[in-house]
């Protein structure tokens, strides 16, 4: 789970960077969208790693509700 942060983050940081180096609104919009695909599924990798890890130390109702709240997170960037 840390080393997805760490490339998750080194990620975001590289895109701010080439967004600064290009200083084109454009290209910026591009590489922001990228970043859009990146984000949501490191939060979904790392969740489906954590909650294997705990599987047996969590109850069911709980990792549900977590689920959905990631399923809701999701579903908020996606509408306008």
């Amino acid at each position: 789970m840390i080393v997805l942060r760490l490339i998750g983050g080194s990620i975001e940081v590289s895109a701010a960077l080439l967004m600064l180096k290009f200083n084109d609104l454009e290209k910026a919009f591009y590489i922001n969208t990228l970043l859009a695909l990146v984000g949501p599924t490191i939060l979904i990798v790392t969740t489906g790693i954590g909650l294997v890890g705990l599987a047996d130390k969590i109850p069911l109702t709980k990792m549900i509700c977590l689920f959905s709240g990631i399923v809701l997170i999701l579903f908020s960037l996606k509408s306008n």
